[in-house]
């Protein structure tokens, strides 16, 4: 097929959500959003029915999405052959855009001391400062590639580095099908351990890299993330690993509005002038890859059909959006007398993103797996957050008041 080169650019291009890296333009993000204003730390599930209209959402007083407060839990019992280790960020750092920007994504190198071949059966991660974090990833680092993340740590003085979409050490073996991700933490998420016959493995002499995503919307107080890690060498363990469905976000200005960035080319612009020159490849790679056009099709709604390539047992599911987020589906064979609903969040709450269990469910080449989601700009006059920006035509971007879509399934193989 003639567009076979052009769609293998456009999957590189994806593979940065895995483990890309680029410099964002703080200047230019400042000009977008440079509103302080407060912001909640973890809060619960908003139970609803159907997709609400953001007009009818119950709001909280920061972000305005709909939760209550969660407690925090007490820590679940160490298992037979577990044992707990706390790695934490090296130093306290205060978060910061290299001149007047409103998003740090910064990357820490931590070595958990994997002194033989163990898994991870759980995890906790404790952000110092939760108002100021948007979301933590903990990325496997092989051995093979630890000399590298060390390199890269001490150019900074071991203060780490900026990066955004991953670790930026290169994306060696990392695909969709296969992210190299250990754990991540958004608002809400709380101590997260494995059923009991699963891990993810890290080889001997593996290391971390936490990337921490820092809203300077909400204050730059110094930062420590720390995180426990639960560790357990039994062989009866299966490997656990990330599938990532991410899908087009292209969500046009709503009827009546203005402004400049109401151009969906002047919005893509503004994005990749903030993020980097890839930001603009995976705008419109998701649409190629999704789609099979680099034409999109605005609307509310947007949505992308990958088909499975092997085998694997689907065993906990999780969706990401940002602050204009209403609903996600995640689908198992949609349109199909074999439809099945993996995930379905009818109330999007960004204050409450953590990865919910499923019953082991088979999927197969063949398949095809679908994440949906709805988006409303009509957010825009009910979150504090967002308040006061400009109208804009809202595609995939890096940035709090930027938006994404992703699906996340935790599998094992087959």
């Amino acid at each position: 097929m003639r567009a076979t080169p052009v769609l293998a650019a456009a999957v590189a291009a994806i593979a940065l959500l895995v483990a890309g890296c680029g410099t964002p333009n703080p200047a230019a993000q400042a000009r977008l959003e440079g509103h302080a204003t407060g912001h909640t730390s973890a809060t619960g599930h908003a139970a609803a029915t159907g997709p609400v209209p953001a007009t009818d959402h119950p709001t909280t007083a920061a972000t305005g999405h709909a939760g209550t407060p969660v407690a925090p839990a007490k820590p679940a019992a160490l298992r037979a052959g577990e044992s707990m280790r706390t790695v934490t960020s090296p130093v306290s750092y205060t978060p910061k855009a290299p001149t007047t920007g409103t998003d740090d994504y910064r990357c820490f190198v931590l070595d958990p001391k994997i002194a033989r071949d163990e898994f991870v059966t759980g995890f906790d991660i404790a952000p110092g400062q939760p108002q100021e974090v948007h979301h933590v990833i903990l990325f496997r680092v092989p051995p093979s590639a630890a000399a590298a993340a060390r390199a890269r740590d001490a150019e900074s003085g071991g203060t780490g580095w900026t990066c955004f979409g991953g670790t930026g050490l290169g994306s060696r073996g990392a695909s969709l099908d296969d992210a190299p991700w250990v754990g991540a933490w958004a608002p809400g998420g709380r101590e997260n351990v494995l059923p009991a016959d699963l891990g993810i493995p890290m080889s001997r002499g593996s290391l971390l890299v936490m990337q921490v995503h820092y809203n300077l919307r909400h204050g730059v107080t110094p930062d420590r993330t720390s995180v426990k890690l639960r560790l357990s060498a039994s062989p009866q363990l299966t490997p656990l690993e990330t599938m990532l469905y991410p899908a087009p976000v292209e969500l046009p200005c709503r009827a009546g509005k203005s402004g400049s960035l109401c151009d969906r080319n002047a919005a893509v612009a503004d994005v990749t002038e903030r993020f980097g020159a890839m930001t603009s490849r995976i705008v419109n790679g998701l649409l190629l890859v999704c789609n099979g056009t680099f034409v999109p099709t605005p609307g509310a709604t947007q949505s992308c059909t990958r088909r499975v390539e092997e085998r694997a047992t689907v065993r906990a599911v999780a969706g990401h959006m940002h602050l204009l987020g209403s609903s996600l589906r995640i689908e198992l064979n949609p349109g199909t007398a074999r439809a099945k609903t993996l995930l379905d969040i009818k109330v999007w709450d960004f204050d409450n993103q953590g990865s919910v269990p499923v019953p082991a469910t088979a999927i197969r080449p063949g398949d095809s797996i679908r994440v949906s989601c709805t988006h409303d700009q009509a957010w825009r006059d009910k979150l504090p957050d967002l308040q006061g920006l400009p109208e804009r035509y809202v595609v995939w971007g890096e940035g709090t008041t930027d938006e994404m879509c992703l699906g996340l399934l935790s599998v094992t193989r087959p």
